[in-house]
């Protein structure tokens, strides 16, 4: 098994988007489209990475350079159109904030 690598972000300050989210029994489709968002989310300016987990509960935390990279991100039409699909398919509830990081730490065994 491949160790999971944790996003590597610049200095702050930069921004975090926090998903949280329950899914429905219902996930066709769903690993080919959150394969797509992310070959998508990488292409877009001022996108810095992301970590996710799921474990019953899912997490996910994307970073980026500013509040302009994200509302682009979240106004363009293919992951409109997948959001779309995830409250129609795949999602049972979720929650979406915003922060901006002033601080971050690492650590890490070598």
């Amino acid at each position: 098994m491949v160790a999971p690598e944790i996003a590597s972000t610049p200095e702050p300050p930069y921004y975090a988007v926090i998903f949280v989210s329950t899914q429905t029994d219902n996930l066709d489709g769903y690993h080919a489209a959150m394969d797509r968002m992310e070959e998508l989310v990488a292409q877009r300016p001022g996108y810095l990475g992301m970590d996710s987990a799921r474990s019953g509960l899912g997490v996910t935390v994307s970073y980026w350079s500013d509040e302009a990279a994200i509302t682009a991100w979240r106004d363009d039409l293919e992951h409109s159109q997948v959001r779309e699909l995830g409250r129609e398919r795949w999602y049972g509830s979720y929650s979406v904030q915003v922060a901006r990081v002033e601080r971050s730490y690492r650590w890490s065994r070598s």
